[in-house]
């Protein structure tokens, strides 16, 4: 019988000292989160947490995303942080629209060869999120899976469990007729559209993500592109409870997101004079030759967030998202319809 060496879980590609190291380094970071309703200690088997008390009907609000193709570029430019903190702010908004506010945060990163400074990194960004929308990193996982991930690539997932009372839940339900829409400006793509983005950077304009982005002064492509997704929730907190819909604009754009809010009998108009497109947007679609249409579906076009409100109410939405530093305007109307979403 002919001799073999042992193996061992190192040589089938999964490196336990690597786990080890990574989870040394994120402890303090994952600590840094922790909130009024965190229990237990890191490094359990599971996170604790304590439901707020003095509420009459709280709900919990549940939701999981990832940040796309985006991770391509935060690995082709090192820099990997900025996508763990997307990944918070991109849930904090999907539960906000219904009103939620965040209680806790569990995060997913997976490789081929597990790096324990990339782990940091990303659960750096993590935390950042989590402290910035006030909600506890209340645990995660970290796997290493050689055959499914080439190295260096990774992907992460991010899971987000909020809570509001059962009477304050905003839905399309509450939107009216005559409500005015009032928008709220994006820090760039935030998560969505980066495919088209990344071909249209690389196959296009031939650049990489150190080379200065066209037209933004002394930017790189990883600078512009890597900006941080915006969170919505400081911005809207003060004001939930004049909101009678909302929409995250996410993957497909103005229309395919702000048609969740609207009941079937009921259209929104949406202006597109009342803003200017930014530039990365710009950019993109002169060099890509991208039709409008697409871009308004693949792209969020500068629009991170739309409400439903009053018109008595725009102007309070509007200062108070203008007042946490997010630029905020009136951008259309719902009337009269069947459920569409129209760009004039």
């Amino acid at each position: 019988m002919t001799n073999r060496a042992p193996l061992s879980y190192a040589s089938a590609g999964v490196d336990i000292a690597a786990a080890d190291d990574s989870k040394h380094r994120i402890k303090a970071l994952v600590e840094s989160t922790f909130t009024a309703g965190s229990r237990g200690a890191f490094g359990g088997f599971g996170g604790l947490f304590k439901l707020p008390g003095g509420m009459r009907a709280p709900l919990l609000v549940s939701s999981a995303d990832g940040v796309g193709t985006k991770v391509k570029l935060a690995i082709e430019s090192g820099r990997n942080d900025t996508v763990g903190h997307d990944l918070v702010n991109h849930c904090v908004n999907d539960i906000l629209v219904q009103g939620a506010t965040p209680l806790f945060f569990l995060d997913y990163v997976a490789f081929g060869k597990l790096l324990p400074e990339v782990v940091e990194a990303v659960v750096r960004g993590v935390a950042a999120g989590c402290r910035e929308n006030g909600c506890a990193l209340a645990g995660g996982e970290t796997a290493e899976m050689p055959g499914v991930y080439t190295p260096p690539d990774y992907d992460l997932a991010g899971f987000i469990v909020g809570v509001v009372e059962e009477d304050q839940v905003i839905s399309r339900e509450g939107a009216r007729v005559g409500d005015t829409l009032v928008a709220l400006a994006s820090s760039g793509l935030h998560t969505n559209g980066y495919s088209l983005a990344r071909a249209i950077l690389s196959d296009r304009l031939k650049l990489g993500p150190h080379d200065p982005f066209p037209g933004a002064a002394g930017a790189t492509v990883a600078d512009v592109m890597l900006a941080v997704h915006c969170s919505y929730l400081g911005a809207l907190r003060p004001v939930l409870g004049r909101i009678h819909a909302m929409a995250h604009i996410t993957g497909g754009g103005i229309p395919g997101n702000l048609d969740r809010a609207l009941p079937g009998a009921i259209d929104a108009i949406v202006h597109r004079s009342t803003w200017d497109l930014p530039g990365v947007f710009r950019v993109l679609q002169e060099a890509g030759s991208v039709p409008d249409a697409e871009m308004f579906r693949a792209f969020n076009m500068g629009v991170g967030m739309i409400v439903a409100v009053s018109g008595a109410d725009a102007d309070a939405v509007c200062a108070s998202a203008q007042a946490a530093g997010v630029p905020a305007w009136k951008i259309g109307e719902l009337v009269k319809g069947s459920g569409r979403v129209v760009l004039d």
